[in-house]
């Protein structure tokens, strides 16, 4: 099933935690650590998500300046700038409508920012045909991009509440990867 497909039959606990794990992974562009949107992740295993989600956003939002919009020189500012729209973009009382547009849209700006933080150009610029399940010639971070979120949104489909550790765990690893990224080519400008 493309990631498409997985979106359009994902219930709000899914789609929220797709929209989550794709902002989490981008967390190393907003200079934030590791456990910054853990709050949020464990309102998603609460039995009533949404009572505290607001609360927890608005903190997470606090520490990592989310209304700070700098203009975008290079590609690593311009993937921060995405990063911070997926910030920006979460809803504080969320319903199925704007939770499915949020993860969507979290879903393609991640991957845009992976598109411009790969050395190795995959020749497609636009995201869509990847999200679609068109995947020749895809460079490997783009792909391995795609990959952890259909496999988030699979374990979320398949195991409920119980699928999201592992979700996490694999968007932990993401942010491993993405952070490597950000600190090679922060190396390789100095």
């Amino acid at each position: 099933m493309s990631l498409v497909e997985l979106i359009a039959q994902a219930d709000e606990r899914g789609l929220a935690a797709s929209g989550l794990a794709c902002l989490d992974r981008c967390v190393p562009l907003l200079g934030g650590d590791d456990e910054i949107l853990r709050p949020l992740w464990a309102s998603l295993a609460e039995s009533d998500v949404w009572s505290v989600w607001g609360e927890r956003l608005e903190q997470a939002r606090a520490k990592l300046d989310a209304d700070v919009l700098e203009p975008a020189v290079t590609d690593e500012d311009e993937a921060a700038v995405l990063a911070r729209r997926m910030l920006g973009a979460v809803p504080t009382e969320p319903s199925a409508t704007e939770l499915r547009s949020w993860a969507d849209a979290c879903s393609v700006a991640a991957l845009q920012i992976h598109r411009l933080l790969d050395v190795a150009d995959d020749g497609e610029s636009c995201v869509t045909a990847r999200r679609e399940g068109r995947t020749d010639g895809m460079s490997p971070l783009v792909a391995a991009e795609l990959r952890r979120q259909v496999t988030i949104l699979e374990l979320l489909a398949g195991h409920g509440t119980g699928g999201l550790r592992p979700a996490l765990d694999v968007s932990t690893e993401g942010r491993r990867v993405l952070r490597a990224v950000v600190s090679r080519r922060a190396r390789g400008r100095a």
